[in-house]
C-alpha cells in the first residue's frame, strides 16, 4: 500500500516500509498545492527585492552578504558543492532512502520555498530505486545534516553518484536509466533540499523500529535463562508492577510470563529459592525502563519526522519569512543518545545472567561453564569473554554526543548538536547488542538441555530456534561460528518469530 505524503501522520512504520521494502510514495494533492503556493510567495518576494537568508544572501558567517541577481542564479549550485564535504564509506541505502522521504514530508507542509520539481524528483528517485551515494560522516547536526544531504542534492543537478539496480554509477546516468529528468537548482532549491536533521532522524527512526523488536528478544532471552536457572517467578507477577505504576515494567513482566506459560516453574512443580539475585528478579524494572525511554524516543522522532526543519521558513498566508534554528538536531540527538545507553544497560544485565549460567557456584546445579567435561573442556567460558568485550564497546559508545559541541563557521554556528554522531553510535550499539543477546540465548539453550522439567511453550520455541542455528556443545569446538550465527539470528528476528508463532505476539 502506497505511503501518501501530507506533511503529517508519517510513522516510523511508514519510514521503514519505504526505506527497506520499497513501498511506493505519493504526494497528496493538498501538499502539492501548498508547495506551489509557497513557491509563488517566494518568487514574488524575490521580484520585490526583499533580502532573505539563503535565497539572496550567503549563509552562516556570510549571511550579511547580499547577492546580485546573477549570483542568486548560481548560488545554489555552489552552496551544494561547498557542503558536499563528507567523508567515509557510503551510508546504507535504507538510511538514505529514509532521509529522502523525510525531506519530502518537510516540503509537503508548504513552508520550504522550493519548486515542486524538487519534491517530485525526490519521490521519483524513491519509487525508481535511485539512491544517492552519501558518505557516513560529516554532519554536526546543525544546520541540519548539511554534508550528507548535499550529496543527495547533487543529483538535482545531474551530478554526484547513485546506486541503481545494484550498480554504482554517475548521478546523471542513474537518473537517465530511471527516466527521471534533472530538475536543476534555482533560487532556494538547494537549501530547501539539505536544511534539516533528516539523515539523523532517518537513522534514528530505523533504530527505534529495530530496538522495539530487539527488546522483545531480550525478554525471550531473559525468560529462557530464568527457566534454566530455576528462578522464583513471583517478581514477575503483574500485580507487583502495577502497584509501582511504570508501564514498561508491566509490559516486560507480562511478556516474560507469557513466554514461560506452561512451565513447571509457574505451576510450582519445581522447587525454587525464596529470593533470587537482582539480575534474575529485576529484569522487568530494567527492560521496562528502556521501554519507557524508547516510547519517548519514538515520540520525539515522529514529531521531527512530521515537523518543519527549515531556515528560513516561509509563511505564505501570513506573508512572513521567519529565520530561526528549526534545523537544530538536539531534540532528536538527546533521545537517541539515551536510547543507546538504555540498550547498553540491558546488555549489561544480560551478561550478568550469562555469568550465573556458566558459574557453577551460581547456576542451581548446572555443570561448570555448561559442559559435561569440565577440565578437559571449557564449554562456554570464552563466550562470556566475547560478551564482555562487546559490552565495553557499548559502554564507550554510550557517552553522550549531545554535549560534545565544537563551534564552527567563525563562531556563527557556536553550538551544534552532533546529532549524527548520536545516530551512528546508537546504531552501532544496537548492532553489537545482537551479538550480546545471541550469546545469552546460546547459553540458555545449552543450559535448558541439562534440565528435565517441562519448559514454557515460548521457551521451548526459543530453544528450538537457537538449535536451528547452533548445535548442543557436547565437546569443545571453535565458537566464533556459533557466535556469528546467533548474532545474525537475533538481527533477523528469528528467535522472536519462532516464539510469537508459538504463543502469539508479545506486547511492544
Amino acid at each position: 500500500m502506497a505511503v501518501t505524503i501530507t506533511g503529517a501522520q508519517l510513522t516510523i512504520e511508514d519510514i521503514e516500509a519505504v526505506a527497506r521494502r520499497g513501498e511506493t510514495v505519493k504526494l497528496h494533492p493538498d501538499a502539492l498545492a501548498r508547495i506551489v503556493a509557497c513557491r509563488t510567495f517566494l518568487e514574488n518576494r524575490i521580484a520585490a527585492g526583499e533580502i532573505m537568508y539563503g535565497v539572496n544572501t550567503g549563509i552562516g558567517e556570510f549571511s550579511e552578504v547580499v547577492l546580485t541577481d546573477e549570483q542568486v542564479r548560481e548560488f545554489q549550485k555552489y552552496l551544494i558543492y561547498n557542503h558536499a564535504a563528507g567523508i567515509g564509506e557510503p551510508c546504507p541505502a535504507d538510511w538514505v532512502r529514509a532521509a529522502m522521504l523525510l525531506r519530502v514530508n518537510v516540503h509537503a507542509h508548504g513552508h520550504s520555498g522550493c519548486r515542486p520539481e524538487i519534491t517530485r524528483t525526490l519521490i521519483a528517485m524513491l519509487n525508481a530505486g535511485v539512491t544517492p551515494v552519501v558518505c557516513r560522516k560529516g554532519s554536526v547536526g546543525a544546520c541540519g545534516d548539511l554534508a550528507p544531504m548535499s550529496q543527495i542534492a547533487l543529483l538535482m543537478m545531474g551530478e554526484g553518484e547513485a546506486f541503481h539496480k545494484g550498480e554504482r554509477m554517475n548521478g546523471a546516468d542513474a537518473l537517465a536509466a530511471a527516466g527521471i529528468p534533472v530538475p536543476g537548482l534555482q533560487a532556494r532549491d538547494g537549501l530547501a533540499t539539505i536544511n534539516g536533521s533528516n539523515l539523523t532522524t532517518a537513522v534514528g527512526c530505523l533504530a527505534v523500529y529495530d530496538a522495539e523488536r530487539w527488546l522483545k528478544q531480550a525478554e525471550i532471552a531473559a525468560a529462557m535463562t530464568l527457566e534454566a536457572l530455576k528462578a522464583n517467578m513471583k517478581p514477575y507477577d503483574n500485580r507487583l508492577h502495577r502497584l509501582r505504576g511504570f508501564a514498561g515494567a508491566v509490559v516486560s513482566a507480562d511478556n516474560i510470563r507469557k513466554v514461560l506459560d506452561g512451565s513447571d516453574l509457574l505451576t510450582g512443580k519445581e522447587k525454587v529459592k525464596v529470593q533470587d539475585a537482582y539480575s534474575m528478579r529485576s529484569t522487568p524494572q530494567v527492560i521496562g525502563a528502556a521501554r519507557d525511554q524508547l516510547r519517548w524516543t519514538r515520540s520525539q522522532l515522529e514529531i521531527e519526522a512530521n515537523g518543519v526543519g527549515d531556515n528560513p521558513i516561509f509563511l505564505p498566508k501570513d506573508e512572513v519569512v521567519l529565520t530561526g534554528a528549526n534545523f537544530q538536531g538536539t531534540p532528536v540527538s538527546l533521545p537517541l543518545d539515551t536510547l543507546g545507553a538504555a540498550i547498553t544497560m540491558i546488555c549489561v544485565l544480560s551478561e550478568r545472567r550469562l555469568n550465573r549460567l556458566t558459574n557453577p557456584a551460581l547456576s542451581a546445579g548446572l555443570p561448570p561453564f555448561l559442559t559435561r567435561g569440565a577440565g578437559m573442556f571449557s564449554g562456554l567460558m570464552l563466550s562470556q569473554y566475547t560478551a564482555d568485550m562487546q559490552i565495553v564497546e557499548q559502554k564507550i559508545l554510550s557517552a553522550p554526543a549531545y554535549i560534545q559541541s565544537i563551534p564552527a563557521a567563525a563562531d556563527q554556528e557556536d553550538f551544534v548538536s552532533m546529532g549524527f554522531n548520536s545516530a551512528l553510535k546508537t546504531r552501532q550499539i544496537l548492532d553489537t547488542a545482537c551479538g550480546v543477546l545471541g550469546i545469552e540465548l546460546m547459553a540458555a539453550a545449552q543450559a535448558l538441555d541439562f534440565r528435565d522439567f517441562t519448559p514454557g511453550r515460548g521457551t521451548l520455541a526459543g530453544k528450538t530456534a537457537v538449535r536451528n542455528r547452533v548445535e548442543f556443545l557436547d565437546i569443545d569446538r571453535p565458537l566464533h561460528r556459533d557466535h556469528n550465527a546467533m548474532a545474525e539470528a537475533v538481527a533477523k528476528l528469528e528467535i522472536l518469530k519462532a516464539v510469537e508463532n508459538e504463543i502469539g505476539p508479545l506486547a511492544t
